[in-house]
């Protein structure tokens, strides 16, 4: 029998959606790190756990991975992944 597969999609405040799928993962959080560098310009960095504990775990290392990468500032963000059978319009 067939895995069932699944649309995941992250919902961040500032309104950025991403999409996920179609998978067989059992993903359920979407983090992700938008950092500010030093000359102005902006990298993001993104993933997807499989439980929330998970996810708040990537945060450990964040602020020496700021330090090195020398980053002018960075936000960390975790929102619930919605699961759907369809792709989202």
């Amino acid at each position: 029998m067939a895995k069932r597969r699944y649309y995941l999609t992250a919902r961040l405040p500032d309104g950025y959606v991403k999409t996920i799928g179609p998978t067989p993962a059992a993903f359920t959080h979407y983090w992700r790190i938008v950092a500010t560098l030093a000359n102005g310009g902006t990298e993001v960095f993104w993933g997807h756990t499989a439980s929330l504990a998970e996810a708040k775990r990537k945060r450990i290392a964040l602020d020496d991975a700021a330090r090195q990468r020398g980053w002018r500032d960075h936000r960390f963000e975790i929102v619930e992944l919605e699961r759907s059978d369809t792709p989202p319009d």
